[in-house]
């Protein structure tokens, strides 16, 4: 059946369900249409990504990203999608309710604050909700802040939106998504970004409802996230001044000075004091729902008297007023410009008149404390803790406590400060540097004690990391046996001041620290002898390899068996001796003899395999460290240690029972009938 399409329709998508009638806007990388859903007769906006990106796969993501994200969403003020899919041509697109008050971007609410919390207040329950559910929006602006019939806002366009688990953007790395207008700096630094990014894009759209203007003012995109990055944070008008905490934590540079999440932000907001003067049909209406109409219209009356006379006295003064005023810019000594008072006309005859509110809505002196807080603000990212004196984080935090106790800024750089000092009291105390380290535990105490314990908790975390960092060394000094260090730790605990128990805890581990001599168990070979050689201890085997460990370990690897022969004899070709049969009886139980240097180290790296341990031949001094009986002494010995230029010979311990030599070089190839082996294991 033939689909007859309008003129007007005409080179508009076609979509199985749906009469596309006009365009309603356009995008970075789609077009917003017009249409009409046939099943049910309603008017919808169908989002279509444009044809010229369509061959760009990261656009492609983006956009179905946009839809999936939007769609698991179901808040009252963030846009619905009702159906996605393809259009005929494959292009991707998805369809929402059309909202016809437009956007945020066409209204002017300068005059509106009670408006513009409203607003903010449902924009923040949008946000709040989608990162609850691991979604960050990325382009907050007023573009993408809708209205609808009901006139409530809805925030739309996650078209860069950022969802847990798919990486932190989906443009080529190092590219920054966003409008520059609205975007947090590290956003524009092509940086990871995180919910504060969002409150930052929010805290821009809240500025400039307020103001009626940008924060930040520029030429072109590049120009304006620089200013984003780099250019302080701007001071409001006088009669917004109350405004101005607020927004020096919004629009903060670094997120972790910015509010926490949404929820903060909002608690923040309703501790704004609202504007002091309010529209008239508000008041009204306030105080009618008060007192009734009847005491309404005598209110009323009242007013008009009352106003009608400050109109006459300010006409009669008019000219007085303004040699005033031009007397007191003449003699301003303040270090800003005076600013003119705020002039509103007489609804009558057109006359100004001065606001008598005018001084009362002049900006707040900025607090003493906020020089010191932007010092320590630039310090602590140049890691300028409490060096140089004069002009480190730790000084000019101290001097904000005692400028200005009170400011809304001064948790959050003493918390910060706290984390960077407790840092590098961790660094310096794995070093081992404990004059520093006490050092920086007595600032972070003196920290604490000027905020009238507003820190506590952060000196508890940073005892509990340091105490972390200290039970981290003893077990280090555990595995290596290593009783003196392990004595610094618990020196290191008390000159740290950690409690008793801390302390007594760190000792009580010294004890399970093995001491040269003592014996050890071990499954592979016995009971072993444990020695400290050259600084680090090894467990060495009391008894040598037997014949019977011996007989396993070439059932296992079908090792053949090597040539034997007693010292300097050319008998053994006359008489062939193996490790069975050496020529005399010799119990399962006795050492094993006849194999060479090289059966044996294969027997050892055997072992190391089947037992998760390091096992090997020990070396001389390791050899003679042992103390060996009488009934160990009959026969020699195998060691690591060898001569010559590639290892032909090895060296042999021990008198055994054919002579009473002691270490001399053997053919490594070869066995003999008088030297076995025995095992050294890694501590």
């Amino acid at each position: 059946m033939a689909v007859w399409r309008t003129e007007q329709e005409e080179g508009l998508p076609e979509i199985p369900g749906y009469r596309l009638m006009r365009v309603l806007g356009y995008g970075g990388m789609s077009t917003v249409y017009l249409g009409q859903q046939l099943s049910l007769g309603r008017d919808v906006a169908v989002k279509v990504m444009r044809q010229d990106v369509v061959g760009d796969e990261i656009g492609r993501r983006r956009f179905e990203n946009e839809a999936r994200t939007i769609a698991r969403l179901d808040h009252p003020h963030i846009v619905h999608i009702h159906e996605v899919g393809r259009t005929k041509d494959g292009l991707p697109y998805h369809v929402m309710p059309v909202l016809p008050r437009g956007h945020l971007g066409r209204r002017n609410l300068v005059r509106d604050e009670a408006r513009i919390r409203e607003i903010l207040e449902a924009l923040l329950s949008a946000l709040a909700y989608a990162h609850s559910r691991g979604i960050v929006h990325r382009d907050v602006k007023a573009e993408n802040v809708l209205f609808d019939d009901a006139e409530r806002p809805m925030l739309t366009d996650f078209g860069i939106a950022l969802r847990r688990g798919y990486g932190s953007r989906v443009t080529t790395a190092g590219t920054a998504v966003g409008s520059t207008a609205y975007m947090a700096p590290e956003q524009a630094r092509g940086s990871e970004v995180d919910l504060r990014a969002d409150l930052y894009s929010l805290g821009v759209l809240a500025w400039e409802m307020l103001t009626g203007a940008l924060p930040y003012k520029a030429e072109d995109g590049l120009s304006m996230a620089l200013k984003h990055v780099q250019d302080p944070i701007p001071r409001l008008p006088p009669h917004l001044s109350q405004w101005q905490r607020f927004f020096d934590r919004a629009l903060a540079k670094t997120p972790i000075d910015r509010f926490a999440d949404a929820q903060g932000m909002l608690e923040a907001m309703r501790k704004v004091p609202h504007a002091q003067r309010q529209p008239l049909r508000a008041a009204i209406a306030r105080f009618r729902g008060q007192h009734g109409p009847r005491k309404l219209l005598t209110a009323v009356g009242l007013m008009a008297i009352m106003v009608g006379a400050v109109v006459v006295a300010a006409q009669m003064d008019q000219r007085k007023a303004a040699e005033t005023w031009a007397e007191l810019r003449a003699s301003a000594t303040l270090s800003s410009p005076v600013s003119e008072p705020s002039i509103e006309l007489d609804p009558t005859r057109g006359a100004p008149v001065p606001d008598p509110t005018d001084a009362m809505l002049r900006a707040v002196p900025e607090s003493a404390a906020q020089r010191h807080i932007d010092d320590a603000k630039r310090q602590l990212q140049q890691n300028r803790l409490i060096a140089p004196v004069g002009a480190n984080a730790y000084e000019s935090v101290m001097a904000a406590w005692n400028s200005d106790s009170g400011h809304v800024d001064l948790p959050p750089i003493s918390n910060r400060l706290i984390a960077a000092l407790g840092d590098e009291a961790e660094n310096r105390l794995r070093k081992g540097d404990e004059a520093a380290v006490r050092d920086l535990v007595s600032r972070v105490g003196r920290l604490a004690t000027q905020s009238n314990g507003r820190h506590a908790s952060a000196v508890a975390q940073l005892n509990k990391r340091l105490a972390t960092t200290l039970s981290s060394k003893m077990d280090t000094a555990l595995a290596r046996h290593d009783r003196t260090a392990a004595a610094q730790v618990v020196d290191s605990a008390k000159a740290l001041g950690m409690g008793r128990s801390q302390v007594a805890a760190l000792q009580s581990r010294i004890e399970r620290i093995a001491k040269p001599g003592d014996k050890v168990a071990d499954s592979a070979t016995g009971e072993m002898t444990l020695v400290m050689t050259e600084g680090r201890m090894v467990a060495v085997s009391r008894n040598p390899v037997t014949r019977d460990a011996y007989a396993e370990f070439v059932k296992a690897t079908n090792r053949d068996t090597s040539l034997c022969r007693e010292r300097v004899s050319p008998l053994r070709l006359l008489a062939p001796r193996t490790w069975q049969e050496p020529g005399f009886q010799q119990p399962g139980s006795g050492p094993v003899v006849c194999i060479s240097w090289k059966d044996a180290e294969a027997f050892a790296r055997w072992k190391s395999q089947r037992s998760k341990q390091r096992y090997r031949l020990p070396h001389a001094n390791e050899a003679l460290a042992v103390a060996r009986s009488e009934g160990q002494k009959a026969v020699s010995e195998w060691l690591n240690d060898c001569v010559g230029g590639n290892c032909e010979r090895r060296m042999s311990s021990g008198r055994s029972w054919r002579d009473g030599k002691g270490v001399r070089p053997l053919d490594a190839q070869r066995g003999y009938d008088d030297v076995g082996f025995r095992l050294v294991r890694e501590m």
